[in-house]
């Protein structure tokens, strides 16, 4: 049964990837688009390649997820029309995530509607980290099959090859899981620390004695970097106590754009007291050192051959 991979975003480089290592297994070729804009905004898609009876990965990571979102209801609907078999979203970042209840009277749960977009278009669904608050799994808003990877592996193979006598550091409560999962894959020591917030910008790090450690790279982990500040201000008051600059590693590359001449997080954070910022390459950006395409490909292909 031919697959394909159908990248619907700018992660090219992923789609080749994950096409590569797919076919040491089957053949996995990465189908031919064509898109563009009318004048008026309006999207337009070709794909020139036969379909009928395939399987079809579409890639499509869902940072700034606005246009993507649309997009992917066309493509889905459009590979049904040309005769697709089955068709998965493999989304290494999955948006619309944080409303999961109504905070104040009115408010959309945009999670809820976005899975019933993603439940009506495809038969199975692959992400890595999902940002979940409320909800504990997936299955809680999606129908279909979902499957949600952790980089954890990735990221403990990292730190293992590249880094040597590290201690992770969780910068608040949030990263624990991710932080503890790290340190005990690269078979090292842990902290998490207590972030107190009094506003969007001002946030303080309550710090325990972080003196044992000062022979340690400090490496700061967490899901998502957006803003960067609250791994800023952590590594500002470790580099106080006397500790190396920490590397910063995150799973998703949100990184908050700068306006009105203020810079982007990502410079902000390069600019900080800090040995490197480090991604994987879950939302494609210049940070990115850690693939995850193989985390992808066992799943990948455990869909394909249940087809």
């Amino acid at each position: 049964m031919p697959a394909f991979i159908l990248c619907l975003d700018d992660h090219a480089a992923l789609a080749s990837t994950l096409a590569e290592q797919l076919s040491q297994q089957q053949p996995v070729s990465v189908l031919p688009l064509e898109r563009r804009h009318f004048p008026d905004g309006e999207l337009y898609f070709n794909v020139p390649a036969d379909v009928q009876g395939a399987d079809i990965i579409v890639l499509c990571h869902l940072h700034q997820p606005g246009e993507k979102a649309l997009a992917l209801w066309f493509m889905a609907r459009h590979l049904r029309d040309m005769g697709a078999r089955r068709i998965g979203l493999v989304t290494p970042y999955l948006a619309y995530m944080r409303q999961d209840i109504r905070f104040q009277p009115g408010e959309c749960l945009t999670s809820k509607y976005f899975a019933e977009l993603i439940n009506l278009s495809f038969d199975f669904l692959i992400t890595i980290d999902p940002h979940l608050h409320r909800y504990h799994h997936l299955n809680e808003i999606y129908r279909i099959p979902a499957t949600a990877l952790h980089a954890t592996s990735e990221i403990a193979a990292y730190l293992r090859q590249q880094v040597n006598n590290p201690v992770i550091i969780g910068p608040d409560e949030e990263s624990e899981q991710w932080a503890r999962e790290v340190a005990e894959q690269a078979g090292c020591d842990v902290l998490v620390l207590t972030k107190i917030r009094s506003g969007d910008r001002d946030v303080a790090i309550d710090l325990p004695d972080v003196q044992r450690y000062a022979s340690h790279q400090p490496v700061l982990v967490d899901d998502i970097i957006s803003t960067g500040h609250t791994m800023l201000r952590t590594a500002e008051q470790l580099v106080q106590q006397g500790l190396q600059k920490p590397l910063c590693i995150g799973v998703h590359a949100v990184f908050a754009e700068g306006g009105a001449g203020l810079p982007s997080a990502a410079e902000e954070m390069q600019a900080g007291p800090v040995a490197g910022v480090i991604t994987c390459n879950c939302i494609p950006h210049p940070t990115n050192a850690i693939d995850i395409s193989p985390l992808l490909v066992p799943t990948i292909l455990q869909h394909l051959k249940e087809a």
